[in-house]
């Protein structure tokens, strides 16, 4: 499993790499919302764990952005940030759990495990790429509007 850690404090994202590397995970992180926006949309992730707090895109940013961009990943907000009202943006904006600092790893560790057990989101049945199109349910396949395979 991948995890995309995008964490500025780096004693945090060092302990974070550290002890998920530790558990099987492999850890890729982002110092900054910018770069970690990027590493998500064009990697593969299997969950995000995001601060608020960061350079050049908050947190807050990044989630819309993902969400936006049609990013399933399941994000885990890590953050400083406390507030009821933080909170509930977080979860508006499209994130999947919130967890404030400072945490106890073996709590974040579980919910993880508890947001990469969530069953996978459905897939299009259908595959197309330009005019082709693809049913495997089917066995049938088309380009443009013409059936030939």
């Amino acid at each position: 499993m991948r995890v995309l850690v995008i964490e500025d404090d780096g004693v945090i994202a060092d302990a974070l790499a550290r002890g998920l590397g530790a558990d099987g995970f492999v850890v890729d992180v982002a110092a900054d919302g910018e770069t970690g926006l990027w590493m998500a949309l064009e990697g593969e992730v299997d969950v995000i764990v995001l601060d608020v707090m960061l350079p050049k895109l908050s947190g807050f940013e990044v989630c819309r952005r993902l969400r936006q961009s049609g990013s399933t990943a399941p994000i885990l907000m890590l953050t400083a940030k406390d507030g009821e009202h933080d909170e509930a943006n977080a979860l508006d904006l499209g994130a999947d759990d919130y967890l404030t600092k400072p945490f106890s790893f073996v709590v974040l560790r579980a919910r993880l495990r508890a947001l990469l057990r969530r069953a996978p989101v459905e897939r299009p049945a259908v595959l197309s790429v330009g005019t082709l199109i693809l049913d495997p349910a089917t066995f049938h396949c088309s380009r443009g509007d013409t059936r030939d395979c």
